[in-house]
């Protein structure tokens, strides 16, 4: 039986697929306040603008392509049982190859009901009118968990964290929680590897630290996880 790995991955690992990170200096941040655009409350004050935001990502994500990071994470199924568990709202690790994706935040390019996030729709990288309605007849909104919204698949990605053999985090600064917290329902045991070109928030957990970005960092640790396989 393949132990079970799990890969807890944030915007770093997409950021050499050309995908703009929100927290880096010249981030989605700095052009947008996250009230804004990243809010339930945002949404409310302006969902024309908020619409439009999440249609730019979509057409951002249609020319993105997945990184060498992402295409090693699915690699890594060869030999584990994989679970990735994704801060992201892009649907890059799913085009790497990966098949076992958990979205904590969100999926891009989904769409639902205001109404309580129903009739979901996958609706690709097409823009979103801001007059279209879904079936229940209320405003049609991005498929995307902001702030100040309840994490429904937080469960889900606990229970794979307290399974994880061995437990691997890409490209996140550990700064958005609940998703933060999730290394610490690893079990003791399990050695845990961070990736990433900068330091992260302290971890009050033993942990092998390669600081490099996603696409080398996974390649020096794709080696070492696979090697005598």
């Amino acid at each position: 039986m393949k132990k079970k790995l799990v890969v807890l991955s944030g915007a770093g690992i997409s950021a050499e697929s050309g995908i703009s990170t929100f927290r880096d200096s010249d981030g989605l941040w700095e052009n947008y306040n996250v009230e804004d655009v990243a809010s339930i409350d945002g949404w409310y004050r302006n969902p024309d603008l908020m619409t439009d935001f999440y249609n730019e990502r979509r057409a951002q994500l249609e020319k993105a392509q997945p990184n060498e990071a992402h295409k090693l994470v699915a690699a890594l199924e060869q030999y584990y049982d994989v679970t990735v568990v994704t801060q992201n709202i892009d649907n890059l690790h799913e085009r790497g190859g990966s098949h076992h994706i958990i979205h904590l935040h969100g999926e891009a390019t989904k769409v639902c009901s205001e109404n309580g996030k129903r009739h979901v729709q996958d609706i690709g990288y097409r823009a979103v009118g801001h007059d279209e309605r879904t079936p229940d007849g209320a405003r049609m909104r991005p498929f995307i968990v902001w702030f100040g919204e309840a994490v429904p698949m937080m469960d889900e990605a606990v229970k794979a964290v307290e399974q994880a053999d061995i437990l691997i985090i890409i490209g996140t600064s550990l700064n958005v929680y609940p998703a933060a917290g999730l290394l610490y329902y690893a079990p003791t045991n399990t050695p845990i590897y961070v990736i990433d070109p900068k330091d992260v928030q302290p971890i009050s957990r033993h942990v092998h630290f390669i600081k490099d970005v996603a696409t080398s960092g996974m390649r020096t640790l794709f080696q070492e996880l696979t090697a005598g396989k």
